[in-house]
């Protein structure tokens, strides 16, 4: 079974640069306090580590 994180919105993108808002709909995230469980693989770690101020991992599975 593949590693998962589990990543929360915790910011909201108004008024945040282009790339910010792209990173979060490239996540699948678009709504404050939206979940989503996505493989971890290091290009989902770096879009993560990209806007650390406008999400959180809530859970590391496997």
């Amino acid at each position: 079974m593949a590693k998962t994180i589990v990543v929360k919105q915790i910011g909201s993108p108004i008024r945040r640069p282009a790339k910010q808002r792209a990173t979060l709909v490239g996540l699948g995230l678009n709504k404050m306090n939206r979940e989503r469980e996505l493989e971890d693989t290091p290009s989902v770690r770096g879009m993560v580590d990209s806007i650390p101020h406008l999400v959180k991992i809530i859970d590391e599975k496997g």
